[in-house]
């Protein structure tokens, strides 16, 4: 498979060296961290040395300036070997700088942005216990009281929010009715630390378990005016723009989970033998093999080139949830084959197989399950114009 197919030299090289990276910094550390549930401080600084923190955020906030089509890159290599991994640096540029940088005030940018090349992550505070795909239905409240808003609810499933190097999370709220009745959301900046916010990680995930994800707690918490990210009222607009960006790096992780569990598969069913012959040789594992690499061709060419409409400023609402879901379900399909292939060894915690299996349920689930992503999808080609 020649995957160097339309990317420039500079991108070959920023993959090569992530891969690098992935392979002789995060691969042999994966299974042990999965396994001890343990977010690594070490290794997330590690990516903050090679740039991976402020990916796509110019030189002004210490950024490494990168397109589209090359932080996407970068996702899905560390995917293709760890999506806990992943996980962090995907969530933390899309969701945690994301909002920051295209819907902050100058003042805030250069107070949170040129902090992230130092090591600093931060989250995004959406989704509810009682609000997760319908974001509309936010329960969380922001009462203003001179020059601050009181902050009172609680999010959940919040990515990167309550580690010892997380400098705080954007926060979705509701800050009044707009005519009509619909609820009015806004977000705001929240620091960890602030009085009346405590973070706690949960445990016990199917997946992605050496990457941190926390339960957010508003209590009174009492954030300045000038905390608010963008207009008053304008929140929903930037959580629809923030999950547009955000599914491709989702589509990403699916590809580079797509990738490494067809690697995995292959190299073991070219050594594992039964009745005297490699198990590739026969149709059944062969077919299977040639179905998931079919699949690595289609998305990673529709992928990328929806991450070049990104970076001409083309609307991807549409081409972001086609690329969501279909990278996301190439990962289902081949992560269960590479399971199936290996047998009953692909049940066991020392092959990687399982692993694979694993991370892949949440791309399904995460940033708009596949569900919405149909609905996103039917509703842009005029199903309910009637």
């Amino acid at each position: 498979m020649d995957i160097n197919r339309n990317f420039t030299g500079e991108q070959i090289l920023l993959r090569d060296t992530i891969r690098k990276f992935a392979e002789e910094v995060i691969k042999p550390k994966a299974r042990e961290l999965d396994e001890k549930e343990e977010f690594s401080v070490e290794i997330t600084k590690q990516m903050a040395e090679i740039g991976l923190l402020a990916c796509f955020l110019p030189d002004k906030y210490n950024g490494c300036g990168l397109d589209y089509v090359s932080y996407i890159m970068v996702v899905e290599e560390l995917a293709r070997v760890d999506g806990s991994h992943a996980a962090t640096i995907a969530a933390h540029n899309s969701l945690g700088a994301g909002p920051l940088y295209y819907y902050g005030n100058e003042e805030q940018k250069k107070k949170y942005l040129p902090k992230f090349a130092d090591g600093y992550l931060w989250g995004f505070g959406l989704t509810e216990p009682e609000a997760g795909s319908d974001a509309g239905n936010t329960q969380t409240t922001a009462v203003q009281d001179g020059d601050y808003w009181v902050l009172n609810g609680a999010k959940i499933f919040i990515t990167n929010a309550s580690t010892d190097i997380t400098l705080g999370s954007t926060v979705l709220a509701c800050t009044g009715t707009k005519p009509g009745g619909k609820k009015e959301l806004s977000c705001f900046i929240v620091e960890n630390g602030t009085p009346g916010f405590t973070t706690k990680a949960m445990k016990n995930k199917l997946m992605w378990r050496a990457s941190n994800t926390s339960e957010l707690y508003f209590e009174d918490c009492r954030v300045h005016k000038d905390n608010m990210l963008g207009k008053r009222g304008d929140g929903f607009h930037q959580m629809l723009g923030t999950l547009d960006n955000g599914r491709l790096s989702i589509a990403a992780m699916g590809l580079g989970n797509a990738q490494g569990a067809f690697e995995t598969a292959l190299n073991y069913a070219k050594t594992r033998k039964q009745f005297g012959k490699p198990i590739s040789t026969y149709q059944a594992t062969a077919f299977k093999l040639a179905d998931i690499d079919m699949g690595l061709e289609m998305a990673r060419n529709y992928l990328y080139e929806v991450c070049r409409m990104l970076d001409r400023n083309e609307n991807i609402t549409k081409e972001g949830a086609i690329a969501k879901l279909y990278c996301s379900e190439l990962a289902h399909m081949a992560s269960n084959h590479c399971v199936q292939i290996h047998g009953g060894y692909g049940l066991m915690k020392e092959y990687d197989a399982e692993r694979f299996y694993r991370d892949q349920k949440l791309l399904e689930i995460g940033e708009g399950t596949s569900e919405i992503q149909r609905l996103v999808i039917s509703r842009m080609i005029g199903c309910f114009d009637v």
